[in-house]
């Protein structure tokens, strides 16, 4: 076999360690060849070493000598020739022996190229191999060959009487034939090019070390990879968390009578997202207009799969995909069978989104409770908020900057600061003109602060306060001009909002001027709405919990919020919705709101641990139609005109059937605030299982 550098596989290929780490392995094989010779040739006398310690000559043996000799079986010799003065002091050496193996391994002992126990172990491994030996030989020799002879350490000779002359051997010529030469055997190494050892023979001994070896150092590296070790994975694979979830759900959507169906609700979502409504008094046609007068039944799915990679050093990533009839951001529901955006009915296949997407890093965690981090990407809501604000499925795209640190035992305050681009202008706006418009890029910029307090071990709670920001979301009435189709564009047309729910205020956005081309407005009246009004929310948010019969739990939680940019003498000027059909104030007249306030009253299991967990709760809320942005908040209560500018109550209950399958019903009963009469009351029933 033949091995370059180091000796033993799998270990770094230094040329000085290897060197010195063959030393002793490689005097071990000479020692072992030599041991052969002996063994092969009992008379021949090994060639003197030359030593600072003299040993003196050893008449030879009448029997021949033993292959390997105990240090305790050698008679006692004279002592070593002192060192003469001057020369440097020799290490103290063992007591000579007869054999020359032992002796060598003195030897390599004393210059340090083997330690003392290595030489130590290596003589008990001779003295054990050399008393195998006697003893094969002793049986050999107990059970002696039929006919004379006599019994030597060799084998069985035969008598004097019936040996041969000893007189030379003669060919059939009559010539004498010298005496086969005895061939010496081959040595245990052979030197080849550069580094390169190649081993021609290597001892019982050798070869169990070199096996310890190489076992030792592949267990080493199972161990630290957790490869090998018994139900266990590699350690990477305990980094990674996959998790997701399933829910099925039965929807029914039922309108009491009165709802005003004229064409008095506008879909405004949808005539933002096509080609612009020509709103002329010579166009027979309505605008795209919301269901408020026909029940409806539906089948809903929703599926959630995502990842969570550990990096190492504070960092970790996060990825999920969801289902979603379209690019909503307030669900991820899947109607069965709904056949639009090119997708469902007929069995088809469903879409799956990029739901999540984001990189974290945790600086300097100490605990829970003392931690600051940084995220990037597409995540889960940052902020403590209800739905009356922000929907439950609503991802948030940008930064977030969160911190808490305890400064009393169970008083923890919080800080969360964040910027999130809500619409950035396309590349090529306007794509039908030349000369290309401004951008109309909005942005959401966000801070909360609060705190969590715990009043011994039954009381418990959480408040915030938040300002949430939105630069240039409302929209802006564009540069006089007149267009003549549908495709001709307005340089405030990107001020829209991309997707809307229902419920805030609208302004036209396009400032057409009449000329005999439109008849003088009479026609080609092609128009796109954005939001009336800035939105700078203002929240305070809160819970307590009671906790005193664990794991039954009573929690009570609330929000309130205030548009503090809403100027409603301004919004009364533009407004083309959200007017009163009442006669006080005014018929006509604008009849929105900039607050908002919703309470919730839960109680049972905080989370389903094992089967048979419950929950119950009832809430009630208040929702005027410019205290938020309807677009980002609750997306299940007032369907389908969910968003704001409702009231009403909540009704639910859960129970876990496992500590991962839980089935769920809801009743929500909703009313419109300003404007036409609207009623409609949604159930739900829900089956939902988890990893």
């Amino acid at each position: 076999m033949v091995y370059r550098g180091n000796i033993v596989p799998g270990r770094p290929r230094n040329p000085r360690i290897a060197r010195a780490r063959s030393l002793p392995l490689l005097a071990s094989i000479w020692c072992a060849s030599l041991l052969r010779s002996l063994a092969a040739d009992p008379g021949a006398s090994p060639t003197p070493v030359a030593s600072p310690i003299s040993a003196p000559s050893v008449p030879p043996a009448t029997s021949p000598t033993p292959i390997v000799s105990s240090a305790k079986d050698d008679p006692p010799l004279p002592t070593a020739t002192p060192t003469p003065a001057g020369s440097p002091s020799p290490v103290a050496s063992a007591t000579p022996s007869q054999n020359v193996t032992i002796n060598l391994i003195n030897r390599l002992v004393q210059r340090g190229v083997l330690t003392k126990e290595d030489a130590d172990e290596l003589i008990k491994q001779a003295e054990a191999d050399a008393e195998r030996a006697k003893e094969e030989t002793a049986k050999a020799n107990a059970t002696p060959a039929p006919g004379s002879g006599m019994m030597t350490p060799g084998g069985l000779l035969p008598s004097p009487e019936f040996m041969p002359p000893q007189n030379p051997l003669t060919n059939a010529g009559g010539n004498s034939v010298p005496p086969a030469t005895t061939q010496e055997p081959p040595p245990a190494l052979e030197p080849g090019p550069d580094d390169t050892v190649r081993v021609t023979y290597i001892p019982e001994v050798v070869k169990a070390q070199l096996r310890d070896e190489i076992r030792q150092e592949v267990m080493e590296r199972a161990r630290d990879e957790r490869w090998a070790a018994p139900r266990s994975v590699p350690e990477w694979v305990s980094r990674i968390k996959l998790f997701g979830d399933v829910r099925f759900r039965y929807e029914g959507i039922y309108f009491p009578s009165g709802n005003d169906n004229t064409g008095a609700f506008p879909n405004f979502n949808a005539i933002n997202t096509g080609p612009p409504f020509d709103v002329s008094k010579n166009n027979p046609s309505f605008p795209p207009e919301l269901n408020v007068d026909k029940d409806r039944n539906r089948f809903r799915i929703r599926v959630r799969v995502g990842l969570f990679a550990d990096l190492g050093d504070g960092f970790s990533i996060g990825i999920r995909g969801a289902t979603g009839e379209n690019d909503s951001p307030v669900t991820e529901n899947q109607t069965i069978g709904a056949a639009n955006s090119a997708q469902g009915g007929n069995f088809s296949k469903y879409a799956i989104w990029l739901d999540r997407a984001f990189l974290n890093y945790e600086i300097g965690c100490v605990s829970p409770e003392r931690d600051l981090s940084v995220t990037v990407g597409r995540f889960d809501n940052p902020f403590f908020s209800t739905t009356l604000i922000w929907a439950n499925d609503l991802g948030f795209d940008g930064v977030v900057l969160k911190g808490r640190y305890e400064v009393f035992r169970g008083v923890t305050p919080f800080l969360t600061l964040g910027a999130f681009p809500v619409f950035n202008t396309d590349l090529n706006f306007a794509s039908t003109n030349p000369a290309k418009f401004n951008s109309e890029d909005k942005y959401l910029f966000a801070i909360q602060g609060g705190t969590d307090w715990a009043l011994g071990h039954d009381f418990s709670g959480k408040l915030g306060l938040a300002y949430y920001y939105f630069k240039s979301i409302e929209g802006r009435l564009s540069s006089p001009f007149t267009p003549l189709t549908s495709s001709d564009q307005g340089n405030t047309d990107d001020s829209r909002p991309a997707f809307a729910q229902n419920g805030n205020t609208y302004m036209a956005l396009r400032n057409i001027v009449g000329t005999a081309a439109n008849n003088f407005n009479q026609i080609n009246q092609f128009q796109y709405f954005g939001l009336a009004t800035p939105f700078h929310e203002l929240a305070f948010t809160g819970r307590l919990d009671y906790n005193h019969f664990e794991p039954f739990q009573v929690s009570l939680a609330g929000e309130f919020v205030t548009n503090v940019a809403f100027d409603r003498n301004q919004i009364a000027r533009i407004a083309v919705n959200n007017r009163s059909t009442a006669t006080v104030p005014a018929i006509g007249s604008f009849a929105g709101g900039n607050t908002a306030w919703i309470i919730n009253l839960t109680a049972g299991s905080g989370t389903f641990q094992k089967q048979w967990d419950w929950n119950v709760g009832v809430g009630y809320r208040y929702v005027e139609s410019d205290s938020v942005v309807d677009g980002f908040n609750d997306s299940d209560f007032g369907t389908p005109l969910s968003g704001t500018n409702l009231k009403g109550y909540t009704i639910f209950g859960n129970l876990a059937l496992t500590p991962n399958v839980y089935v769920g019903i809801r009743w929500m009963s909703a009313n419109q605030i300003a404007g036409p009469p609207f009623k409609s009351d949604v159930l739900q029933i829900d089956i939902n299982g988890k990893f």
